[in-house]
């Protein structure tokens, strides 16, 4: 794990985490960006601080999405455990002791748009999901709870876009700036904006053979109608108001993705135009 350092413009400490896992590198590359661009500590102008992480270096050398052990399947972790992940979720999580705001950076297989996931809807996280270009936001607090957002309360993840592409790459940099703006750590005005909100269901498996997927991330998918299936699985909606998340044919082994439902919107904070949660 590779942390830096960097001047805040404000008083809060904030952290930006990439390379969570090895096979999405767009994290490491926008963090390294940030680090370049950003004042050296002290120099920010605030008292807070902005701390840089690559996490995963291991796996993002060797190009693959873990060593041992999916590392955000592993939260909270094991110090002395001989897995190489279970162990850095402990010094990961350590890391981010003390920040009022963290941002892990991720892609995925999965057809855009760029969406952000949280699981403890705090102030900070509020003001983060709304605070950057994205239109939706998973609640995933009923999903598991081995992951960085679900240990850490202030934690958002940010799905950036299709791994391994530069759109995704471009548009997580810029919504890490608007990161740090919404909480200060980065001078010049905020944009804060409603998002929608998702919640997350369950998990739709996979099976084997070829598989097909026929509804986007966020498209509602009508009563009746085939949302995926393979040579074992034909998973048919029974009910309306059902979307999928994280949808994809080939980005897991195991599940087509996840079956969400809208339920409301995050509204800006601090009396931001906007609406309120419902």
């Amino acid at each position: 794990m590779e942390i830096s350092e960097r001047g805040s413009a404000g008083p809060a400490t904030v952290a930006v985490v990439g390379g969570i896992h090895g096979d999405e590198p767009a994290g490491e590359r926008i963090v390294e960006r940030l680090a370049e661009e950003l004042p050296a500590p002290g120099a920010g102008g605030g008292e807070g601080a902005i701390r840089l992480i690559v996490a995963n270096e291991p796996a993002l050398e060797a190009g693959t999405r873990y060593t041992d052990t999916d590392l955000n399947r592993a939260f909270p972790g094991d110090a002395d455990s001989d897995a190489y992940e279970r162990a850095l979720a402990v010094r990961l999580t350590d890391a981010l002791e003390g920040a009022d705001a963290v941002l892990a950076i991720h892609t995925s297989h999965s057809a855009p748009p760029p969406f952000a996931i949280y699981s403890h809807l705090t102030d900070s996280v509020r003001r983060t999901v709304t605070g950057m270009p994205v239109e939706y936001v998973l609640d995933s607090s009923g999903l598991r709870g081995t992951t960085l957002d679900s240990v850490v309360d202030d934690a958002v993840s940010l799905e950036a876009g299709r791994q391994g592409s530069e759109d995704a790459v471009e548009f997580g940099y810029e919504a890490a700036r608007g990161f740090l703006r919404a909480h200060g750590a980065l001078a010049g005005q905020p944009t804060f904006s409603e998002t929608t909100i998702v919640e997350g269901g369950e998990e739709v498996p996979k099976g084997g053979g070829e598989p097909t997927v026929n509804y986007r991330n966020f498209e509602e998918i009508p009563a009746g109608e085939v949302f995926a299936s393979d040579d074992v699985y034909t998973h048919r909606v029974d009910e309306p108001g059902i979307v999928p998340v994280l949808a994809s044919e080939r980005g897991y082994d195991d599940i087509f993705g996840i079956y969400g439902r809208i339920v409301g919107t995050v509204s800006p904070p601090g009396g931001a135009e906007g609406a309120s949660e419902e």
